[in-house]
């Protein structure tokens, strides 16, 4: 068994994990990150398109299924 040992261990590699580790490294710390995905699959990158709605506006051609197809 191999025992890494670090000053600061960061817990989830979404935006708010990797910008802590990002601070500590400048502070001088030895960091470690772990994730159960790795980063690209984190939930912040999955979410980047963050929260929208089909509004129906009078006089619009919107609707769930315009909605559904933009998004995907």
């Amino acid at each position: 068994m191999v025992m890494l040992e670090h000053d600061v261990l960061v817990v989830g590699a979404g935006l708010a994990g990797m910008r802590a580790a990002i601070e500590a490294y400048r502070k001088g710390a030895n960091v470690g990150i772990i994730s159960k995905v790795h980063p690209v699959r984190s939930h912040s990158n999955a979410a980047q398109g963050g929260i929208n709605a089909s509004m129906g506006a009078e006089g619009t051609p919107d609707s769930w299924e315009t909605h559904a197809f933009d998004a995907v």
